[in-house]
């Protein structure tokens, strides 16, 4: 079923408003407006991509739906309404704006010196400033934080940097899933505090739900026209894994497990 912010992120007439400069990626602040309601977007056109060697097969705007269609299937709420829209550059991913533009969001990922990590927080890396100074990248502890250590690990993403994480209004968001999806196992994040550590009800009943909807619903199926059938098959086999293991995965031998940068 097609939402509402569904339906005019992929219907309405799109309104540039400026490039994303830090994005590696071609991403453009924009104004979408069908009749008379209008929302901020983030988007993403295929056309601005740069080709990445371990992600041959289809393209990151699909791979940001694929995304968001996971995350809405298994009742995560992580990924903001992400859909496929043609606009000005051709076919773009289109990512609803959460929060307000001029406000920053909430950190749930920082850098602090040693003795400045929140109370409650996990640490995962200690490192040094080019100064030499040295460094602590943490995480909080909350639920959200937690959910989304898990769909990450169910979709296998490779780049969750701290400044992917947004907290608004008490809801903890993920954008920027591009390189995620893969078939060979690649978890790159910000988010070990829980490495190991048994996974929450709430979330096996998430990661329930996508298994039970690639297998008697249509997410395979839709999931078919954004990705590969292998990446589809792992997809499967990792929520398999997960309900089976039923804890955070561990960092893999033999491949970075933070991302570069951190954030």
């Amino acid at each position: 079923m097609v939402t509402e912010v569904e339906l005019l992120l992929e219907s309405g007439e799109v309104e540039p408003l400026g490039r994303i400069v830090e994005s590696s990626n071609g991403a453009v602040l924009v104004r979408v407006t069908l009749d008379e309601d209008s929302r901020l977007a983030i988007h993403k056109p295929v056309a601005l991509e740069r080709p990445l060697w371990d992600y041959p097969d289809g393209t990151l705007a699909g791979r940001e739906r694929a995304a968001y269609l996971i995350s809405e299937a298994g009742g995560f709420g992580v990924v903001p309404p992400t859909v496929l829209h043609e606009g000005p550059w051709g076919l773009a991913a289109t990512q609803q704006w959460v929060g307000e533009p001029h406000t920053a969001p909430d950190l749930v990922v920082d850098v602090v010196a040693p003795g400045e990590v929140p109370e409650g927080w996990r640490e995962v890396l200690r490192g040094e400033t080019p100064e030499g100074e040295e460094v602590v990248v943490a995480h909080a502890v909350e639920p959200g934080v937690r959910t989304a250590a898990v769909f990450d690990a169910l979709i296998n993403n490779s780049d969750r940097k701290g400044g992917h994480l947004l907290r608004i209004n008490g809801t903890v968001w993920g954008v920027d899933h591009g390189v995620s999806l893969g078939v060979e196992p690649k978890l790159r994040t910000v988010l070990w505090g829980w490495a190991g550590e048994p996974l929450a009800n709430e979330d096996l009943t998430r990661l329930e739900r996508v298994r039970d909807a690639l297998s008697e619903g249509d997410l395979a199926q839709r999931l078919s026209a954004l990705l590969t059938a292998d990446e589809v098959a792992a997809l499967r086999a990792r929520a398999d894994h997960l309900l089976v293991d039923r804890r955070h995965p561990l960092p893999l031998p033999g491949w970075p497990a933070i991302p570069w940068p951190a954030m």
